[in-house]
């Protein structure tokens, strides 16, 4: 399974380049991150197809290993409006918060452990242990009292 900092870097590089649309290797992973970042409004939309083209039909008749997600990146202006996502989970140091440190985190209080507070406008995927929210934003876990990994944040 690809790591969350390929997904990261992909998308940070294509907003730098001015790209219209990026593809990445579908995995429930990136499916999950990017479906995030599509509410939340850093993305204009998601389409499942291949390596070709954006093609939802085709998608089933491939091999798995040509299966795609493409994401069309979303500018105001001439800016993105993807400025920066970063890790926040590492392999080397994974972090695991519980609803009250996601509270906090949420809130913009003071820092969750080694996790400072979320601005205005940004926002942090967390994957949880529940096999219905699986990849969910951190106010959502607040929201549904489920802790979990903090994978990633984007602002």
């Amino acid at each position: 399974m690809p790591l969350p900092h390929d997904l990261c870097s992909h998308l940070q590089n294509a907003f730098r380049a001015r790209h219209a649309k990026v593809l990445v290797p579908h995995s429930t992973q990136n499916l999950g991150i990017l479906s995030i970042l599509l509410r939340a409004g850093f993305l204009t939309s998601l389409t499942r197809g291949t390596t070709v083209e954006p093609s939802p039909s085709r998608f089933n008749e491939v091999k798995d290993s040509d299966k795609r997600i493409w994401a069309e990146l979303k500018y105001r202006g001439d800016k993105p409006v993807l400025n920066s996502m970063e890790l926040v989970s590492m392999p080397s140091r994974r972090v695991f918060m519980d609803v009250g440190e996601i509270r906090r985190m949420c809130t913009g209080r003071r820092a969750a452990g080694r996790v400072s507070p979320l601005g205005m406008g940004e926002v942090a995927i967390v994957k949880t242990d529940h096999p219905e929210y699986e990849w969910v934003e951190a106010r959502e876990a607040l929201q549904l009292k489920l802790g979990g990994e903090v994978v990633c944040r984007a602002k």
